[in-house]
């Protein structure tokens, strides 16, 4: 699979130019030269170096980037929309409850790269993330995974589940590139920064991504169900979870129900709290999104509700949903 970030912003190329100090220093006599060595003194300038190759300096930390950026960094392709000269694309199929889309690039000899198991990641590994941060093409920033299995809300206002969070800088302009690891192999698909932190970025997990475009190219799209209602999470008061014996202490409490939706047509009400969905318990929002899958379409399904003091049992046909474009 071939990666693709998307620049936000067209910035001009900036050329820098570079002198080597060393190499100044060595054309002239030093004023220290027979002074014995002191704190103050620059250590480095006395470490010999060859002439375009710096890999000796390297620590081991520094060759696993290096490394890592070499393998992936043929992979990552640029695409401008505002420049015809460039690479041909046709939208394959997007999903804005993963922030995830899928492209075909009409170019020649495009390199791949692999996706990791996102499943056998562990907390401190290094991550790698390559994007176009401000306009800033084929930009690198290091750093290690944070945490796994972070959530994070959609613009739907799902929950993504499986978020990778890494300390890797990432700005706009990294959205669509990858984060890898020190195998050079893809674990991720950066998405998301905190603006007013530092060091507080998210990615898709791997696998997450291998899922959803596998959906996409089969389908162009990813079909989900849903019940038509609004609503937020809320506890349970602790005498009806005695009385009915409830596993959870929260529930869905339906703040709204759209016209002529699944739950209208179902008898569901305003104030209703959902806890059950086809015999399995329902703590939260999320539990209820988990359940309404592409299976669900057209299924009836049994929705377990406390209305007032009075447990209730409806059945509800799901709808196929209509993904925001």
């Amino acid at each position: 699979m071939t990666m693709v970030s998307f620049p936000n912003e067209q910035v001009e190329a900036v050329d820098f130019l570079l002198s080597d100090a060393n190499s100044e220093a060595s054309a002239q006599p030093s004023a220290e030269a027979d002074l014995p060595w002191n704190a103050s003194s620059r250590e480095a300038a006395t470490v010999p170096t060859s002439v375009g190759n710096d890999a000796p300096l390297l620590d081991e930390y520094s060759r696993t980037v290096v490394s890592a950026v070499e393998r992936v960094a043929p992979a990552v392709v640029n695409i401008d929309i505002k420049q015809q000269r460039n690479s041909r694309a046709q939208l394959i199929g997007d999903d804005p409850e993963t922030d995830l889309a899928v492209i075909r690039i009409d170019a020649p000899q495009l390199i791949h790269v692999r996706l990791a198991d996102s499943e056998s990641l562990r907390v401190g590994q290094i991550a790698i993330a390559i994007g176009n941060p401000l306009g800033f093409q084929a930009s690198v920033t290091a750093g290690v995974i944070s945490a796994l299995g972070r959530s994070m809300y959609s613009q739907s206002g799902r929950l993504i589940d499986n978020i990778i969070q890494t300390d890797a800088a990432l700005n706009p302009g990294n959205s669509g590139g990858p984060l890898v690891n020190s195998a050079g192999e893809v674990i991720g698909v950066n998405t998301a920064m905190i603006r007013p932190a530092q060091g507080i970025c998210f990615a898709i997990a791997s696998n997450t991504a291998k899922l959803v475009a596998g959906w996409l190219i089969r389908d162009g799209r990813i079909r989900r169900s849903y019940i038509g209602v609004a609503g937020q999470n809320v506890p349970l008061h602790r005498r009806v979870i005695r009385f009915y014996n409830l596993r959870l202490e929260t529930g869905v409490l339906v703040v709204s129900a759209e016209k002529d939706s699944p739950a209208r047509s179902a008898g569901l009400r305003e104030g209703d709290i959902i806890v059950g969905f086809n015999e399995r318990p329902i703590a939260t929002i999320h539990d209820l999104h988990k359940m309404l899958v592409s299976e669900q379409i057209g299924v009836p399904a049994k929705l377990v509700i406390i209305r007032h003091t009075e447990k209730l049992e409806l059945f509800i046909l799901p709808a196929e949903s209509q993904s925001p474009r």
